[in-house]
């Protein structure tokens, strides 16, 4: 049983490894001088996924770039990051006037930035939601079955900027009353499932993953199939947002979001492993 948790902790760590490495490597899309920057923060981006499970965590975003620039006639540029203060400190050279990921960290990083940002739109998946949420999942010989079954239990959390990660799934058991110990943050999902694995016989432990990662934590060797149980899950969030620059003109902010909204084809709806593309953002109700 140690040798098993060993090395699937071992496996875990080179998937981590293997996403860092492969990231590093990714130059930007398009001319340096390009009137617009996007940058990229969706984990669904091929060059900030694993590439394992055919068809799925492999958007290719130079394909909007390039639907943006014949649409609207103007010159785009896509550069990838995990990190939009590291993006716009490194590859973007200070410019984001298109930011594309998840909503909840898109909005910490402009904070950390002062970098004053607003909505226009949100990218259905592949069943036509653009909400994502938390999932609560243990060790399949846990004898949890629902969330009211976790009292008492250590929690894996997500950063606080993951908002399906953390605040959300932390409202959740708030709601139905359920009290944790000691909890802990995790960098990323496989993090999470790594420490979990290798958590000793009996140990009351629940990790907190988002919902689209859960496919790619078995696809991409990290676990096998069936080593993780879902027991509960949080109420859902906003997934991948578009953000623009609030110092973009009025004509600049018209023409994206109409680009984005003609986002319709086969082609482009592939590429971007999408039902229905590009949607207007739904505020939140206060």
């Amino acid at each position: 049983m140690v040798s098993t948790r060993i090395k699937l902790a071992g496996i875990l760590l080179a998937a981590v490894s293997l996403f860092a490495s492969r990231l590093e490597a990714v130059d930007p899309y398009g001319p340096s001088d390009a009137k617009w920057t996007i940058v990229v923060m969706d984990p669904m981006a091929l060059p900030l996924a694993c590439d394992c499970v055919q068809g799925y965590a492999q958007r290719r975003y130079e394909k909007l770039a390039d639907h943006i620039a014949k649409t609207t006639g103007e010159t785009v540029r896509v550069v990838w990051s995990e990190s939009l203060v590291k993006a716009v400190e490194g590859q973007a050279e200070g410019k984001s006037h298109i930011i594309v990921g998840k909503d909840s960290v898109i909005r910490h990083e402009a904070s950390q930035l002062k970098l004053a940002v607003a909505p226009i739109a949100s990218l259905t998946d592949m069943q036509g939601s653009t909400k994502q949420k938390g999932l609560f999942v243990v060790r399949q010989g846990d004898k949890s079955a629902t969330l009211l079954d976790l009292e008492g239990y250590q929690v894996l959390w997500g950063p606080e900027e993951c908002e399906e990660k953390n605040g959300a799934p932390k409202a959740k058991l708030k709601e139905i009353e359920v009290a944790t110990t000691s909890g802990e943050i995790c960098d990323s999902c496989s993090v999470a499932a790594k420490k979990l694995v290798g958590m000793e016989t009996g140990a009351k432990c629940v990790a907190v993953i988002s919902s689209y990662a859960e496919p790619l934590l078995a696809g991409c060797g990290s676990i096998k199939k069936g080593d993780l149980r879902v027991v509960g899950e949080s109420d859902e969030v906003p997934f991948v947002s578009v953000f623009l620059d609030r110092r973009l003109s009025k004509e600049a902010v018209d023409k994206i979001q109409e680009s984005l909204m003609k986002m319709k084809s086969e082609e482009m709806l592939k590429a971007l492993e999408t039902k229905s593309g590009f949607v207007p953002y739904e505020q939140k109700k206060s």
